[in-house]
């Protein structure tokens, strides 16, 4: 598949609980090591706890794992740039001047693209269409916009045009309840935190 570096310049232009178990009004009393009171219940931390998965075809199996390893692959860079845009969003109203915020912007999208263009190279084309998905499902704003409200609206068209000819849109949104692929996206990032096993380091 394609590779899609161009994603350096995109991503530099740039997140049912089970009750607690009551166990008043059956006379048991509970001592829990450590505690020197006897309690009549136990408070447990807040868990989320899936169905186990299941599939109407082997295909349907593989398209989801699939899906699940390019997600959590991503994932973590769609989490940079929604924390790099926070930070940036809190700097730019400290600072005057319109000329003065475009240097401070073009400074932070250099500075990822210094330090990620490496692993951003490697993507292929279903991994840059599924990470602008997921920059919008944590920005909630598409690449396009945020390329069009940090630096303008023709250098926005522009990576637009380039992004087509690998068939991909920066103008996708994240739409888990009408699109099939994304309702996989975040059933895999939802089990993956309620299982404790989701990562945002980056491998480096």
């Amino acid at each position: 598949m394609k590779k899609c570096s161009f994603f350096i310049c995109l991503l530099g232009c740039l997140i049912s609980t089970s009750q607690e178990k009551n166990f008043d009004n059956i006379g048991v009393l509970i001592k829990v090591d450590g505690d020197s009171i006897a309690r009549s219940e136990i408070k447990l931390n807040e868990v989320t706890v899936y169905p186990p998965l299941q599939f109407n075809s082997y295909d349907d199996k593989i398209r989801y794992y699939i899906i699940k390893r390019k997600t959590l692959k991503v994932y973590p860079y769609a989490v940079l740039a929604s924390k790099r845009l926070e930070e940036l969003n809190k700097r730019l109203p400290l600072i005057k001047g319109k000329n003065q915020k475009k240097r401070y912007t073009k400074i932070v999208e250099k500075f990822i693209e210094k330090e990620f263009s490496e692993e951003l190279k490697k993507l292929t084309r279903s991994e840059g269409q599924i990470l602008i998905k997921l920059v919008h499902r944590e920005t909630g704003q598409t690449v396009y916009k945020l390329i069009s409200k940090l630096r303008n609206v023709f250098r926005a068209f522009s990576y637009n045009s380039l992004a087509r000819l690998f068939k991909i849109s920066i103008k996708v949104e994240f739409d888990p309840t009408n699109n099939d692929e994304d309702a996989i996206i975040e059933d895999v990032l939802k089990r993956a935190y309620a299982d404790n096993s989701i990562k945002l380091e980056l491998d480096r």
